[in-house]
């Protein structure tokens, strides 16, 4: 079984890539839907969240725009808070690749957005990373979150610079122009894997 890295910033159509490759029947493990999951009423990191960031945690349910504010505000508590989640997304991630690895899948697809931040790109046989220009970027994370575009450029700082994550790839999908566009790129890229 091989695999296939997708990385990107927020903002960037990661969600959309990663849905046109499900479509074209490419099992995807989604890091974004593993960490919601696990933060949610009940989830194995809500726990130790309340105890890093009490003030986040309000009647068992994450306040997530209250920890983003934290963690903008007080960089170090990033780190603790990876190194909380990092873990839990790691076992995730080893149950899904196992099942479908059973399965006898011939690619599946890690969508990750800390792909190279976590080193989980060095299981990967292809990264492919997702970009759009810097202003699409901004103005899609202020749009999608509700805040004004020099708070999503402060949140966009907090990540690996495109441009690094670009160097980084074996596979580049442009978003940004058309939706026809990017699809015409993946469905290159399926093609490929399939070759």
């Amino acid at each position: 079984m091989k695999i296939l890295g997708l990385t990107g910033g927020m903002g960037m159509g990661k969600s959309t890539v990663a849905a046109m490759l499900r479509q074209a029947g490419l099992p995807v493990f989604d890091a974004d839907a593993v960490v919601h999951h696990l933060q949610a009423p009940g989830g194995a990191a809500l726990a130790p969240i309340a105890r890093l960031v009490p003030q986040a945690i309000t009647e068992g349910r994450l306040d997530r725009a209250l920890l983003r504010q934290t963690v903008l505000a007080h960089p170090a508590v990033l780190k603790k808070l990876e190194a909380i989640m990092h873990p839990l997304v790691r076992r995730a991630r080893a149950r899904f690749l196992q099942r479908h690895r059973r399965q006898g899948a011939r690619w599946v697809v890690l969508d990750i957005p800390l792909l190279f931040e976590t080193g989980a790109n060095r299981l990967c046989g292809k990264v492919v990373v997702v970009s759009a220009p810097a202003w699409v970027q901004r103005r899609r994370v202020a749009l999608r979150r509700n805040m004004p575009q020099t708070q999503a450029r402060r949140l966009i700082a907090c990540q690996m610079p495109d441009a690094s994550r670009v160097q980084k790839a074996d596979i580049v999908v442009r978003t940004g122009l058309s939706i026809r566009e990017t699809e015409r790129q993946v469905r290159r890229l399926v093609g490929s894997l399939k070759a």
